[in-house]
């Protein structure tokens, strides 16, 4: 009956499906295979390039944290999902675009250029993921979240693809930056379907007399809390995955300085390094996108976290390349199942009506956990590194000692995580979302 009458056209999925493709650009380049070691080794240098990368993401998670559940709150009472998601989108590019103008020395511009786009990336997400019930039946909604996956995860795959003969043929840092430009076109040209074709079929509420959108989103969000008692096995998940999600995040925010401190890869090695995990990020967004509608979203997600414990423990103790590459392959099938996972489940657990707000607060709980987790590893690898200089260890050795140390925090999230989704009842929180209809 689902397949019969399905939410939306042909069309208008792929509109969806290519935000992906473009925002991965996004996150391929300048969260994992160029900007992040640029801004470490060549705009700050050493261990501090470490700490202010995490100090970096630090910020623009908490700003989204703060910010990204009342504006959900406002995009569902007024209807303005794609507002909002073209707002953000466009300061996003353009500060990607605008990274251009970094190089040595240049920290404060080099960190506000990022944190503004950081910004826009993942706050243009909370909109995007809430349109994703608009156009995905429950039945379905595995499927699709995890078929946008891999099509984003494919748009990395280009945005490198085109970057990388870039890199080997020209060579030096003006390519690098270039890189950035690139990017933020990539990604513009290739969310304008979602504006043109994708229509927003949520109705606006009118305001109360004497109200405004912020107040009427604060008494909404109020009253949820309220009345959280509903969406008791939706609050619990949301507590594991602030704890899990961190550890997703680090390992995506520092592998490529993961990479070039402890297996001296260069920029091309990393840009192919990369290529190879977002194709097994293709694999595992369509594998755990048909789990969950085949055997429900829990048991997916556990089995996607198990994956990453293993890979981050494979890392620890990874000395050769080969195993670098090995873990990377395998990290990218298991991240891609945890994400696309965790954005259907959410789905799946929001009332009709309310997808907005419950990604909104799917948004503030992974940006909290976004800003505790690269805060804490940037400190540690610092800090640990250090101290293994004042043991007498070279530059080198003391900050590869760091890393492995730093890695050992992403397991323990992980593991704590994957722990507390114990306690949550998947059958009972999709009920819940249903007696709320109407």
């Amino acid at each position: 009956m689902t397949e019969s009458k399905p939410l939306s056209t042909r069309r208008e999925r792929w509109s969806w499906y290519f935000y992906d493709f473009g925002n991965s650009a996004y996150a391929a380049v300048i969260l994992l295979a160029v900007f992040s070691v640029f801004f470490k080794d060549r705009v700050v240098g050493g261990e501090e390039g470490t700490r202010l990368w995490g100090l970096a993401i630090l910020i623009a998670m908490f700003f989204v944290a703060i910010t990204s559940p009342i504006l959900g709150t406002i995009a569902d009472f007024s209807a303005s999902k794609k507002k909002f998601l073209f707002l953000f989108t466009t300061i996003s590019c353009i500060c990607t675009a605008g990274l251009f103008f970094t190089g040595q020395g240049t920290i404060f511009l080099a960190m506000t250029l990022f944190i503004v786009a950081e910004i826009g990336y993942r706050s243009a997400q909370v909109f995007y993921d809430a349109l994703l019930p608009e156009i995905a039946a429950p039945a379905e909604m595995g499927r699709i979240s995890g078929i946008g996956w891999a099509i984003g995860s494919l748009g990395g795959i280009v945005a490198l693809l085109i970057i990388l003969p870039l890199v080997l043929i020209v060579k030096g840092e003006f390519v690098v930056r270039l890189s950035f430009i690139i990017t933020a076109v990539f990604f513009a040209l290739s969310a304008a379907p979602i504006f043109l074709w994708l229509p927003e079929k949520a109705k606006a509420q009118t305001l109360p007399a004497g109200e405004n959108y912020v107040s009427v989103a604060l008494k909404q969000l109020s009253k949820t809390i309220r009345t959280a008692s509903s969406f008791r096995e939706f609050l619990k998940f949301m507590i594991a995955f602030l704890i899990y999600n961190d550890g997703i995040i680090m390992v995506l925010d520092f592998a490529a300085i993961i990479g070039g401190v402890l297996f001296g890869f260069k920029q091309q090695d990393l840009i192919i390094f990369f290529i190879i995990v977002q194709a097994a990020n293709v694999v595992g967004a369509y594998v755990f996108g048909f789990m969950v509608d085949r055997f429900g979203g829990m048991r997916s997600l556990v089995v996607s976290i198990l994956l990453m414990v293993a890979c981050v423990v494979a890392l620890y103790f990874a000395q050769a390349t080969w195993m670098f590459y090995a873990v990377g392959v395998v990290a990218g099938v298991a991240m891609a199942g945890v994400q696309s996972v965790s954005r259907a489940m959410v789905g799946l657990f929001a009332p009709p009506g309310q997808s907005g707000e419950f990604y909104g607060f799917f948004s503030f709980m992974g940006r909290t956990s976004s800003f505790i987790g690269p805060g804490i590893y940037g400190w540690l690898a610092a800090e640990a590194a250090i101290w293994y200089k004042t043991q007498g260890l070279e530059q080198l050795p003391a900050e590869q000692a760091g890393q492995r140390m730093a890695i050992l925090s992403i397991a323990a999230f992980l593991l704590i995580g994957m722990a507390l989704l114990r306690f949550v009842n998947e059958k009972k929180a999709r009920l819940a979302a249903m007696e709320r209809v109407g």
